[in-house]
């Protein structure tokens, strides 16, 4: 016997969103009850996930870490064991552990207007088990990229090679690089992440790109911070902090938005000064897009730089033709020569977990619905997702949405209200890609995707100081949500079901 039980929120993920989403759930809404439910054994998300050398944060941790819980450790570009030790003290601290249920991948989730609530399927790891949970409100916490595998594109020739070849997402402590030649695909921030890493005991790492990405290098330490933490109260200093990257960040993105030749001068003239003037910068570090297009790829310490210069590491900007017994032929005639290949070719994007979502049994095509404030689903009802910033840090967007939901449930209570649910009555309202990236793991998938809208709310904004003002003090009731109170048909009981 089972019994399906049920919850006031229903979290799924318990990564980064995931953990932020309890602390804020037990500090805002103490009388509610929560669950997370986590298809990996550990929390964590992408920092318990990745484990290939050299796994980082991608921007700094006074930004990536949460707002209630200040960074304290000496780096601001941390390393993957440093800010999975982070995130247990968030869930230790909080007593958020006994919360979360691990093994459990969310599958399905039905809503009920009749019931004002959703049930949920789970199935068990390693198990053809169904656990089944209802709750009032269901809030999506999983990122947006699939934990099964990576991307790869089809090489041609794969089957000769003798060699290994690794997606980074597979990695594993029985991968041996030392002392042999390494071969990395891609550009991007886990290619510019591994290879000064794995050049520290391999052979050579040639890094071998299609097209460029801009690079630029930042210390790992932040000194000023540092300082900063030995004078002043640690949570006034970590403000601070914070607030500085946020502006920077911001400043520079605009910046770069309406400056970009000069941005791209700026960021290439860095390159220059890294690598001398005798190095083709143009043809290896020089994209066909402006500056934020994509995301840009940072490295700590000019490590990467670093290991070019001392030649340990080398770039290679060409086509691959096809895989040899060797390793890779290119379309220039080239053939690099290789023990081990790294695809750092990308993720593979997926919509809130791909989950089967159906409101009152008709199928949800999240494709056709526009996203209310970046965070909920036109005519989705009491179900929002934790989205963060493409051009900052993940967490800031979090932190705000989190906080967000706080107010929505709270405003519901206040006024007795089972149901809220955005609904766009404009017709005047065109639809427009949720992420305005060039980015091929973006550009593969967006179309999956709900839509942003052309005005407020449905308009998506990358820019944290206006989404502080909407989402922390804009008015909850806007004409745009839709409240009500269903009546509870039939009265809600928990039910049991026969194994």
């Amino acid at each position: 016997m089972s019994a399906t039980e049920h919850f006031d929120v229903l979290v799924v993920g318990a990564g980064i969103s995931g953990i932020g989403a309890a602390y804020h759930l037990q500090k805002h809404c103490r009388g509610k009850n929560y669950v997370i439910l986590e298809g990996r054994e550990d929390i964590g998300g992408t920092w318990d996930l990745f484990r290939y050398p050299g796994i980082r944060s991608d921007s700094d941790m006074y930004t990536l870490g949460y707002s209630f819980k200040p960074w304290t450790e000496a780096k601001a570009i941390a390393d993957g064991p440093l800010i999975m030790r982070y995130l247990r003290e968030a869930v230790q601290e909080n007593g958020i552990g006994d919360n979360i249920r691990f093994g459990l991948h969310v599958e399905r989730a039905s809503w009920s207007s009749d019931d004002a609530r959703w049930t949920v399927e789970a199935q068990k790891s390693n198990s053809e088990a169904i656990v089944h949970f209802t709750c009032n409100f269901l809030f999506m916490c999983s990122g947006y990229y699939s934990y099964a595998e990576g991307y790869t594109p089809e090489f041609e020739g794969v089957d000769c090679f003798q060699g290994q070849i690794v997606h980074p997402q597979k990695w594993t402590d029985e991968i041996d690089y030392e002392g042999k030649c390494v071969v990395v695909i891609g550009s991007g921030a886990t290619a510019v992440t591994l290879v000064p890493e794995l050049a520290k005991k391999a052979a050579h790492v040639t890094m071998l790109q299609r097209s460029p990405s801009y690079v630029v290098s930042r210390p790992a330490e932040d000194n000023l911070a540092n300082k900063m933490r030995q004078y002043l109260p640690v949570k006034l200093a970590y403000f601070l902090t914070r607030w500085r990257y946020v502006l920077l960040g911001m400043f520079f993105f605009n910046y770069c938005r309406r400056n970009p030749e000069k941005a791209k001068t700026l960021i290439l003239g860095g390159v220059r000064n890294e690598l001398g003037q005798a190095y083709d910068v143009e043809k290896h570090f020089t994209p066909y897009y402006n500056p934020w297009d994509q995301r840009l790829c940072l490295v700590p310490d000019s490590d990467l730089f670093l290991a070019i210069k001392y030649g340990d590491a080398s770039v290679v900007t060409d086509h691959i033709d096809t895989f040899t017994s060797k390793g890779l032929l290119l379309q220039s005639g080239e053939e690099l020569e290789a023990d081990l290949v790294v695809t750092a070719t990308g993720l593979q994007m997926q919509v809130l977990s791909d989950v089967d979502f159906t409101v009152d049994g008709k199928q949800v095509d999240l494709s056709k619905t526009l996203t209310y404030k970046g965070m909920m689903c036109s005519d989705v009802p009491n179900l929002a997702m934790s989205m963060g910033y493409t051009n900052a840090s993940w967490t800031l967007k979090c932190d705000l949405t989190c906080e967000y939901v706080c107010r929505l449930l709270n405003h519901m209570d206040r006024n007795g209200y089972r149901q809220c649910c955005p609904r766009n009555s404009d017709p005047s309202i065109t639809m427009e890609p949720m992420i305005d990236f060039s980015s091929g793991y973006v550009q593969r998938t967006i179309d999956k995707f709900p839509k942003r809208g052309s005005k407020i709310p449905w308009k998506l904004y990358q820019n944290y100081a206006l989404d502080l003002f909407t989402l922390r003090y804009g008015a909850v009731d806007d004409k745009v949500m839709e409240f009500s109170s269903p009546e509870i048909n039939p009265p809600f009981k928990v039910t049991v079901k026969v194994a």
